[in-house]
């Protein structure tokens, strides 16, 4: 059964949202005025084609490659797969690899993001974050391991970092990964869900505006799980040290400008109001007091689009696409691309390509994949990947519609 990203509420309202858009300036040229709002028909890509490398995963979400051209592949329900040569005759291990932590596959919560420490070489360790605990008392967690090729598990397993406060249901982990150049870990944590899910007395949601939790954050870690000195919050008195931005509804893409350094995302809005942001040290990006999004039955979740010390996104997505997995491409097969942002869309089933000018989205096109697309990620040989998000999932790349198949 696929998570409920489109299902959050009874109402559907991805359609009915395109006329309530008209409320709302359709384009903004700079951040003062407005982020960019694609609407309407955005263009078909051109020129490319999908090759299947293998199938037989089980909503998968996760990828991280190996130095010998192998790929790690997490899969929801609890299984961490192994590819063997992606790159040459691409081959799905029968055998899931052991030892690693028991998830809680409670909606959208199970086994979630994986990223190899930039040592992998030398300490072979592997984090992983993923849901713990019950339907009833459940949050995000990120633990590590050392990946035994031979014995085919994760070796020392521990749990190094937890949301320090847990929430019933099963939505919004959020748990994207990113290492920094400065070899601390980027990782994200959904803001806990929609009404009537509730905590500390108030919806979930207004505590992306509490510095006191992680709901509806980024945080910053060393690779212990540890919290960086220099992180943005540490002296401000009752934040978590850990914070790196706050304000978010459910970061599920995530990713570094190679050129720039620059970390950007895409997170969820709720009906209407998805968004890529440019995420930058101490920000606070709105959710829920300062969004786009309107509830999922019916009116605007808050007057407010833009207000003094907060963020405004590069791009507000309306209907939602429902954003997870996202990418900057600089490989050699589609050159036009080079240097755009690359991110899937579960609810579209699509890539949307965002062409950038500096920091600055100015267009944007589609690939429609017909699959719901969970990761979007640039493979050691240049080649851009994505993994579909269905009960028989993909590995696929996408190449040129003149490069030789097979």
């Amino acid at each position: 059964m696929n998570e409920p990203d489109r299902t959050m509420h009874p109402v559907r309202g991805y359609l009915l949202a395109a006329w309530l858009l008209a409320l709302v300036p359709v384009l903004g040229c700079s951040e003062p005025s407005g982020p960019v709002e694609p609407t309407g028909d955005v263009p078909e890509a051109e020129g490319w084609r999908m090759e299947t490398i293998v199938s037989g995963l089980r909503h998968p979400w996760g990828i991280a490659w190996l130095p010998d051209g192998a790929a790690l592949v997490t899969e929801r329900p609890g299984r961490l797969r192994l590819i063997d040569d992606v790159f040459g005759e691409a081959r799905l291990d029968p055998t899931p690899i052991g030892g690693i932590p028991e998830v809680c596959t409670c909606g959208q919560g199970g086994l979630l993001d994986i990223a190899l420490h930039p040592d992998f070489d030398a300490n072979q360790l592997v984090y992983l974050t993923f849901a713990e605990g019950t339907k009833e008392a459940n949050r995000t967690a990120l633990a590590r391991g050392r990946l035994d090729r031979e014995a085919m598990r994760l070796r020392d397993l521990e749990v190094i970092y937890r949301n320090p406060d847990s929430k019933s249901g099963g939505q919004h982990f959020g748990s994207r990964l990113l290492w920094l150049p400065d070899g601390t870990l980027l990782m994200s944590i959904g803001d806990g869900g929609n009404p009537p899910i509730a905590f500390d007395g108030e919806n979930i949601r207004q505590q992306a505006q509490n510095p006191g939790t992680v709901f509806g954050s980024v945080v910053r870690l060393n690779g212990d799980g540890t919290s960086p000195a220099d992180n943005p919050f540490v002296d401000q008195e009752g934040a978590r040290p850990e914070l790196y931005s706050i304000g978010h509804r459910n970061i599920q893409g995530m990713t570094l400008d190679p050129t720039t350094g620059r970390v950007w995302a895409n997170e969820h809005g709720s009906r209407g109001g998805d968004e890529i942001n440019r995420i930058e040290a101490g920000n606070n990006y709105g959710w829920p007091e300062v969004t786009y999004s309107m509830e999922y039955w019916g009116p605007r979740i808050s007057e407010k689009t833009q207000a003094p010390g907060v963020t405004q996104p590069k791009v507000v997505w309306t209907p939602s696409i429902a954003p997870s997995g996202m990418a900057f491409y600089t490989g050699t097969d589609f050159p036009a691309w080079r240097g755009d942002l690359i991110s899937g869309a579960l609810a579209f089933k699509q890539l949307r390509r965002s062409m950038l000018d500096g920091a600055r989205v100015v267009d944007e096109e589609k690939l429609s994949i017909g699959q719901r697309v969970r990761a979007v990620l640039q493979g050691p040989d240049g080649g851009l990947y994505i993994l579909t998000d269905e009960p028989d999932g993909t590995l696929v790349r996408i190449v040129p519609t003149d490069a030789r198949a097979g």
